[in-house]
């Protein structure tokens, strides 16, 4: 968010804070959240490129494509264990597996929230 705009948003009542400090995670779990969040986000992309209906993806899994949904919404119920191995099946090359979980410690603060 642009300072003047949280400016304007703090004049105005509003409190404006990260979605960490919202949430009241550690920087632990904010890190966690993250990974999942890019592995979650890898893995449609990587869906994408090989032109795969979820469907498609869900049969190589042998699981549903309700539980593609979910990998590729990143929730919390999924293991990163399987986002891992579903990105392996879509044909993600190991660099682009570990560039999920390389820039955690480089990422940008949090969006602020209000």
């Amino acid at each position: 968010m642009k300072p003047e705009k949280a400016r304007r948003l703090e004049a105005a009542g509003w409190k404006v804070g990260s979605a960490q400090e919202f949430l009241g995670l550690s920087d632990e779990e904010a890190m966690l959240v993250a990974v999942r969040a890019e592995l979650a986000t890898a893995l449609r992309e990587a869906r994408l490129e090989r032109r795969w209906s979820q469907t498609q993806l869900a049969r190589e899994l042998g699981s549903s494509q309700s539980r593609v949904a979910k990998m590729e919404a990143a929730d919390p119920s999924v293991s990163i264990d399987l986002l891992v191995r579903s990105l392996i099946v879509s044909g993600a090359s190991g660099k682009r597996i570990g560039a999920a979980f390389a820039p955690v410690g480089r990422r940008r603060p949090a969006p602020r929230m209000r």
